[in-house]
């Protein structure tokens, strides 16, 4: 009984130990932000897809006052 729970609060810990150091490397280096900068990383990179996805999803989607116009769903504004 005595060697079960010494086994459990070992495993406790090592539990512990191991999800605070899961947080030691947080942030993007430096060199690697040259990458991530790059336009093809980006999310809208595309212009034109991204005016056509705005506009299938303020037409369609029966929303009303999204990027700072009224209007129902109907897309007949």
């Amino acid at each position: 009984m005595k060697t079960t729970g010494k086994l459990l609060i070992l495993l406790a810990a090592a539990g512990v130990l191991f999800s605070l150091g899961g947080c030691s490397a947080v942030g993007v280096n430096v060199w690697d932000r040259e990458v991530l900068s790059e336009s093809s990383m980006q999310l809208d990179n595309e212009s034109v897809d991204q005016a056509l996805d705005d506009h299938i999803y303020f037409s369609k989607e029966a929303s009303s006052g999204g990027r700072g116009f009224g209007g129902g769903g109907c897309g007949c504004n």
